[in-house]
């Protein structure tokens, strides 16, 4: 996901000489088209993501578009204070990206483990937040963010993630999710880069007789509410699939729109369960243990079916 947003950030500055890049010390190999054709517009601003935000916020005051780019929780609980007074409270023209949301970066410890990210900049006024689940989304989101008003929140995975769409995601706009299999008996909702366990998931329910249908949100705010209501309207039994704290992301988001709908269908929230991760390991691993990976959707899903 990182290298499908690299490249549609450099053909974004390649039309948009105000775009500037922040990074903090890091990404040095996958920014280097950045750093090879604008090497006038990327700034590293050194292990300091508090300074860098607001030296983001005082670009976007002299006409630029600013984007800061770090791993996992750094540039968003670190400088919190920063992004929701210097950036979002004006309005300034700040995106910030995430690259390594959920377990990424698995085996550094629950430090590195961007598990709260969701909720903490969704409940900032005026923030756009995106979640793409696949480089396809990613590429579609990256363009129509650089280009949006205002401060926005980006949430990657990492490089090599396969893609789940077969091609580009063509004409995408806020908020618009994405439906990319049908069924009848249950819905799967899905938020970021656990997409590829979700869609799994659902062809392990076809495999039971169970047909899913799965639908990625790659806008987590403003959030698209009449895919909810349609969802609602059809389906009895939801299932949320966040690789984040069940409390206060997407899942609380979904069960915000079903309660105000009033529609009487039921939300499951599967993520981790309001704790710290005190186990460390890869990426997948993690999803095992947290019951997030497909198998522990697909139980998790047949159960809340049957119940």
């Amino acid at each position: 996901m990182r290298d499908a947003f690299v490249r549609s950030l450099v053909s974004e500055m390649k039309h948009n000489d105000r775009i500037v890049l922040l990074t903090g010390d890091l990404g040095f190999g996958v920014l280097k088209p950045v750093w090879d054709q604008f090497p006038e517009r990327i700034i590293n601003a050194g292990i300091a993501e508090q300074g860098m935000v607001s030296l983001a916020a005082g670009l976007a005051a002299g006409g630029r578009t600013a984007v800061v780019y770090s791993i996992g929780n750094f540039p968003t609980l670190r400088p919190l204070e920063q992004i929701r007074n210097d950036c979002a409270y004006p309005g300034a023209a700040v995106k910030i990206v995430c690259v390594g949301g959920g377990f990424v970066y698995g085996s550094l410890g629950m430090s590195h483990h961007a598990t709260e990210d969701m909720a903490v900049m969704r409940a900032i006024p005026g923030m756009a937040c995106f979640t793409p689940g696949d480089p396809a989304e990613t590429e579609a989101v990256t363009s129509v963010m650089l280009n949006m008003p205002g401060t926005g929140y980006l949430r990657l995975g990492r490089g090599n993630e396969p893609r789940v769409h077969a091609g580009p995601v063509e004409g995408w706009r806020v908020p618009e999710a994405v439906t990319l299999r049908s069924g009848k008996d249950i819905a799967l909702l899905s938020a970021g880069g656990i997409l590829t366990q979700t869609v799994r998931a659902a062809e392990q329910l076809q495999e039971r007789g169970i047909q899913a249908e799965v639908v990625s949100f790659p806008c987590l705010k403003p959030m698209d509410s009449g895919k909810i209501r349609e969802l609602a309207g059809r389906f009895n039994r939801l299932v949320t699939v966040e690789e984040h704290n069940v409390i206060g992301g997407f899942g609380s988001a979904v069960c915000e729109i079903i309660a105000e709908l009033g529609a009487g269908c039921r939300v499951k929230r599967i993520g981790l369960q309001d704790c710290f991760t005190s186990v460390v390991g890869d990426q997948q691993y993690l999803r095992k243990i947290y019951g997030m990976d497909a198998d522990a959707i697909a139980e998790t899903a047949e159960a809340w079916l049957h119940e």
